[in-house]
């Protein structure tokens, strides 16, 4: 396909006008970098000098307490109690897989037949167990949340001014010591 000279001269003044236009995108683009990068850095250092000692602080003041007041009530009630649980099904365990327990069941299902044939039913939905781990969850969760909005929210109550202690007293000489009017304009 033969192009008129009208033609190929638009064309390459195209082609010419998109290399620029290409370049200057790629500029764009590096300085783009370089502003991410420093914004970057910079969040970083905002992040390890101002959120960090606040979140270490909010867990200090806040989570830290609670967890050592739960440790003595998990040492003394909660171990013990999980401790008898399962020794009581370890034993269960052992006793089930005893040969005369085996052979009783044996003999217990011949005699019912069909009945003891039939599978228990699918368990309907969830147990426990699964509702105590959402429960776990959801308080980690609420103190998370708790320490980061003790971390951020503004506590204007710990900024006291200091009372200014060297204040002149009031005289009546204020009007002396202020400058004329004139002298300060020819200032």
């Amino acid at each position: 396909m033969s192009l008129s000279r009208k033609r190929q001269k638009e064309l390459n003044r195209l082609r010419a006008e998109a290399l620029e236009l290409w370049e200057a995108q790629q500029d764009v683009l590096g300085r783009v970098n370089s502003v991410a990068q420093k914004a970057g850095q910079q969040a970083a250092k905002l992040t390890r000098e101002e959120v960090a000692p606040r979140l270490r602080e909010g867990y200090d003041h806040y989570v830290r307490p609670v967890t050592s007041a739960a440790g003595g009530v998990i040492t003394h009630n909660v171990v013990p109690a999980v401790g008898t649980v399962l020794g009581t099904a370890l034993s269960v365990a052992d006793v089930a897989h005893d040969t005369r327990v085996q052979a009783a069941l044996k003999r217990l299902r011949s005699a019912r037949g069909e009945i003891a044939k039939k599978a228990q039913p699918a368990k309907s939905g969830p147990g426990f167990g699964t509702y105590l781990a959402i429960g776990v969850a959801a308080v980690a969760v609420l103190g998370i949340a708790y320490a980061v909005w003790q971390t951020f929210r503004a506590d204007d109550e710990l900024w006291v001014a200091e009372d200014d202690t060297s204040e002149r007293p009031a005289s009546g000489n204020e009007a002396s010591e202020q400058p004329a009017s004139g002298e300060a304009d020819s200032e």
